[in-house]
């Protein structure tokens, strides 16, 4: 099992985002850093996958409208790899 920490006081831009992203497990060096390239990489992963969204009020302040669709991007990802969890958790 691998968790992954998106703490939304440190991420300042979507570059920040994927670059932490990118450090999951099985997730390729071509890995494209968008959405579409990170739902692609979290239903294909095999190994089980814990994503701990902390501060999301700060994530939103950061990035906008893109961190609702990257947590869209999460729930379609886990519905589709049972492998792939997400946790957001409380301000």
């Amino acid at each position: 099992m691998y968790t992954c920490i998106i703490d939304g006081k440190l991420i300042k831009d979507r570059e920040m985002l994927h670059g932490i992203l990118a450090d999951l497990p099985e997730f390729p060096d071509w890995y494209g850093r968008n959405l579409d390239a990170l739902h692609d990489c979290l239903t294909d992963i095999q190994e089980e996958v814990w994503i701990h969204i902390q501060n999301e009020k700060d994530l939103t302040l950061h990035l906008g409208n893109y961190a609702a669709a990257f947590l869209n991007v999460l729930a379609a990802s886990a519905e589709e790899n049972r492998q792939i969890h997400y946790v957001v958790e409380p301000n």
